[in-house]
């Protein structure tokens, strides 16, 4: 039957708490990375930008140094939130002829008509100019305090000794390997023998080596970021994108610059709500949060129907907006492969941080030289012409990501943000409600059933709701039950840290269905 569960278990992961602070990410080695940096006395930017390198090497088909992302700062000593903005853009080159419609529709994967051979979704044509390793480099210089060497060194210890492929990684490579498949250095690397390394019963794990990846970032750590810009590994960089057929060119990464920008804020319910600006979620986060704070005076300690059935008015009206004046890549089915890690010091001083790669392992290819798994940053643009979001050369994408940091009214703090394309802010939105509207700690909201509206009129309900809440959704909405499982993930991933109104109690969560992620305390 269509409505069997996917997966039969319950599952819980308590919330953890640590004086000196907390990383919560999608990989539990990211977070050792990050709390081991807080431990040794760095702050809530060094533990983000170590653990953000870090990861990369642990699930490298999120993210990695070929894509791009932002991170929100909260500053203990000035109050100020801030954001570092490292998104992907067209290369300076890019020729929306290159991208002809084939007459068909895009089906799961876009909600405009598809473009021949996709090539604006995997492959050379959709690589955009990588931001990642700028953005980790401004932020660091900005509001960090250990060096660039020290913030590479264990995402270069983890690159060196490989790869496991667990259970959950060969899932993750089976998913990309019919594209994988076609691009040679992709192909080697994650199906040496045709299909993903799989360990006997009993035996040991199997690891891979990503390619030249050490070795570049071994490069990286010598020579500084920015000869990832303009310096050797750029020109190695560009050489193997231009090889494969990709428009990126040395002068785009000559070119590239992240920025420090003011979050975009807000009031809700009088808590201050500080979202990433710009092309990102973060204004369709706002939207949303004040059409809900319009429909719904919330009681209890838990959202009851009519809160659901606000969230998924505001979330449908919210997504008609977007999709209407801002376009936007439908990202609802496709495999998303963002990835999020929240920190918080001793100090109190936040990170919310959003790192991508945008589709599962990107365009898919792998460049030889470097080991660096690109972006398919392209397939954020609307291939139409005149349109919001239409291509054109150097032009900056619309995202989905939505970190986020919250001051809420009786002086507690807690910072958010998720992976899973469109459905991350729906999660975002959903988990701050729990938190401001109900009381909720961080343990217990993220244990709680989330709906998902994310640009389609269908509103996703978890299985887990109340029989009473989801039969009245199912009467004002068009509905879709199904499970929060390991896979096929149907909801966004979210982790989240908190802070207590007295300024010293700490808390970390991440996602429950995960078996990868992870809060760790610092020691």
């Amino acid at each position: 039957m269509s409505d069997t569960p996917t997966e039969t278990w319950e599952v819980r992961k308590p919330a953890v708490d640590g004086d000196r602070g907390l990383v919560a990410s999608q990989h539990y080695l990211a977070s050792e990375v990050g709390a081991k940096v807080l431990s040794d006395g760095g702050n809530a930017v060094d533990a983000a930008v170590a653990a953000g390198l870090a990861i990369g090497t642990v699930e490298p088909w999120m993210s990695g140094l070929g894509g791009g992302g932002f991170m929100l700062i909260y500053s203990a000593a000035t109050g100020k939130v801030e954001a570092v903005d490292f998104g992907m853009k067209a290369p300076a080159a890019l020729d929306p002829a290159d991208y002809p419609l084939s007459g068909n529709q895009g089906g799961d994967l876009f909600a405009w008509p598809a473009v021949i051979d996709n090539r604006n979704v995997f492959g050379p044509h959709s690589i955009a100019v990588p931001g990642y390793v700028a953005g980790m480099s401004l932020a660091l210089e900005t509001f960090g305090t250990r060096s660039w060497q020290a913030s590479l060194a264990p995402a270069i210890a983890l690159a060196e000794s490989g790869m496991a492929v667990d259970w959950y990684a060969a899932i993750k490579i089976l998913a990309g390997a019919q594209t994988l498949a076609g691009f040679e250095e992709s192909r080697r690397t994650y199906m040496p023998n045709g299909l993903p390394p799989m360990g006997e019963w009993g035996g040991p794990i199997p690891t891979i080596k990503l390619g030249n990846l050490a070795r570049t970032l071994k490069r990286l750590s010598d020579a500084g970021a920015g000869d990832f810009y303009d310096g050797e590994i750029a020109r190695t960089v560009a050489a193997d994108a231009q090889a494969a057929g990709s428009r990126l060119t040395a002068a785009d990464l000559a070119g590239y610059s992240a920025r420090v920008v003011p979050a975009v804020s807000a009031g809700y319910r009088g808590a201050q709500v500080h979202a990433a600006p710009g092309l990102t979620a973060g204004p369709t986060l706002h939207h949303a949060l004040s059409l809900v704070e319009q429909a719904v005076d919330p009681t209890g300690t838990a959202p009851d129907a009519e809160a659901y059935g606000a969230y998924a008015a505001a979330l449908l009206s919210a997504y008609e907006t977007r999709l209407a004046t801002m376009g936007d890549a439908d990202e609802q089915t496709a495999p998303s492969c963002t990835t999020h890690l929240t920190v918080i010091d001793g100090d109190g001083n936040m990170v919310a941080l959003t790192q991508t790669l945008l589709s599962l392992f990107g365009s898919k290819v792998m460049l030889p030289e470097t080991g660096i798994m690109m972006n398919n940053g392209i397939m954020w643009f609307d291939p139409r012409p005149g349109r919001p979001n239409s291509m054109a050369g150097g032009k900056r994408p619309l995202s989905n990501m939505c970190p986020t940091i919250v001051e809420a009214a009786d002086g507690s703090k807690f910072a958010l943000g998720a992976s899973g394309g469109r459905r991350i802010m729906p999660a975002v939105l959903q988990l701050l409600s729990f938190m401001t509207d109900y009381g909720m700690d961080l343990d217990t909201a993220f244990h709680c059933p989330r709906i998902d509206v994310s640009g389609t009129d269908v509103v996703r309900t978890d299985r887990r709701l109340p029989d009473a809440i989801a039969t009245a959704l199912a009467g004002r909405f068009e509905t879709s039950p199904a499970d929060n499982a390991v896979f096929p993930a149907l909801y966004a991933c979210p982790n989240g840290v908190a802070l207590a109104a007295d300024g010293q109690a700490k808390t970390g969560a991440a996602y429950v269905m995960s078996p990868w992620a992870k809060a760790v305390a610092a020691a």
